[in-house]
């Protein structure tokens, strides 16, 4: 039910206008940053969560705006004593034994988690304007990768694909996961015409193996914590960082192909 409701609202909200699609993919971004901060911080870690969710967000919103064409790109020269105001606050902060360490942290939340949900504010304006086709397209792929690789773990998987750092994942879900995610290309190409079908099953691909990557970095990170989820904000799923940890590695390769290829 979770991901019903959480998938009807991610596509309807991106299609109906980029208002609504900024305001929803925001609240991702904030939920998901401050999620790490959190997990953060149960490793004894002291970022800045409230000035780095801030930084990071501004990075998401002057990018909307940009990308938009409502204010010009010198507006993101913003964000540079924003960055430098991190060294700043840490100058105060009388019970952080390892101040570099903490605005470390602060820094990696901003580009794990922040710069690639505001990079997808530029694959939704890369047609000359704003288009929920690519965006909605790259969710889908994704959660047909998610499914395909569950339901074929579960029924084929025994060769473990990478047992250090995640038991459960096998060769056997990643290929299923991959070959629904395909087919999931293929349809949308059919619909879905600001790339063609060949642009789309590429991009499955790469939305596929980096993903599973994605998947893998958030893996390495929890189990440095010794926990299972990210958090229990979403029932049945684990945290915001559990459900788009996929999508955070993947949307940089994306963005580099949709504009040097499409």
């Amino acid at each position: 039910m979770t991901a019903v409701v959480g998938a009807f609202i991610i596509i309807a909200g991106t299609a109906y206008s980029m208002w609504t699609y900024s305001a929803i993919f925001l609240g991702l971004s904030i939920l998901t940053q401050w999620e790490f901060y959190k997990l953060a911080h149960m490793d004894d870690k002291l970022p800045l969560k409230v000035w780095g969710t801030v930084i990071g967000q501004s990075f998401f919103i002057l990018t909307f705006l940009i990308e938009a064409d409502i204010i010009e790109l010198k507006y993101m020269l913003i964000l540079f004593p924003l960055l430098a105001s991190v060294f700043m606050i840490k100058l105060y902060k009388k019970n952080d034994e390892k101040p570099f360490t903490s605005i470390a942290y602060t820094f990696l939340g901003i580009i794990y988690v922040a710069i690639p949900f505001s990079l997808l504010n530029i694959i939704a304006f890369a047609n000359d304007g704003y288009s929920h086709d690519i965006i909605v397209g790259i969710m889908l792929i994704l959660w047909a990768s998610d499914t395909g690789a569950y339901f074929s773990g579960i029924m084929l998987g025994k060769k473990k694909l990478f047992e250090r750092v995640s038991p459960k994942k096998t060769w056997e879900g990643s290929i299923g996961g991959l070959l629904l995610a395909l087919g999931m290309a293929y349809v949308l190409s059919r619909y879905f015409i600001d790339l063609t079908t060949f642009q789309w099953l590429a991009a499955a691909v790469i939305i596929v193996i980096t993903g599973i990557y994605g998947d893998l970095i958030e893996s390495v990170f929890k189990r440095g914590l010794e926990i299972k989820d990210s958090g229990d904000s979403l029932p049945g799923h684990g945290g915001f960082l559990d459900r788009f940890d996929s999508l955070l590695l993947a949307a940089p390769f994306i963005v580099v192909f949709i504009k040097l290829f499409s």
